[in-house]
């Protein structure tokens, strides 16, 4: 059955939407974060699947990132829940990067009010990069830069923990 809000092949459903986060939303949709000072990768996933996608990466500054983006990215997905990684030391401990990530999250909860998950996010940038340049060795991608990396990242941190 068309899509009553189609207009000419256009995916736009209710309020402007794609179909693809109309979709999603019923089926458990999840924004994941990979938050850094500079840079804050997105991706969005559902648990129905247990895959994600790499979104956009945002700019930040100082870990504050333009929170007018971040409300567009909640209502057009309209997730049911925001995962964000965690970065620790191999060790375990936390580091000063964790307190900003872990404060970051605290400011998603509070702004969306939704359920934040906070997951340990060891390594997920450094296995991004490995990816990338498995992909890139194969001929599958040409180049990718620091903002690809954020958002793959984002797509293995959300990944882990819809499969957990």
């Amino acid at each position: 059955m068309p899509d009553p809000g189609a207009r000419g092949g256009a995916c736009a459903g209710p309020a402007g939407q794609s179909r693809a986060a109309a979709t999603m939303a019923r089926e458990g949709t999840y924004l994941g974060f990979d938050f850094g000072l500079r840079r804050i990768g997105v991706a969005v996933g559902q648990r129905l699947t247990g895959t994600a996608t790499p979104l956009t990466t945002l700019r930040a500054a100082e870990g504050r990132p333009d929170w007018e983006t971040v409300d567009a990215l909640v209502g057009t997905w309209r997730p049911e829940g925001i995962v964000v990684g965690i970065p620790l030391n191999m060790d375990g401990t936390e580091q000063a990067l964790t307190h900003a990530a872990r404060a970051f999250a605290r400011e998603l909860a509070a702004r969306y009010r939704l359920a934040v998950h906070p997951i340990d996010e060891r390594l997920s940038s450094i296995e991004a990069e490995r990816i990338m340049g498995e992909e890139r060795a194969a001929g599958r991608r040409r180049r990718y830069r620091k903002e690809d990396v954020d958002m793959k990242a984002a797509q293995l941190i959300l990944e882990t923990w819809l499969n957990r």
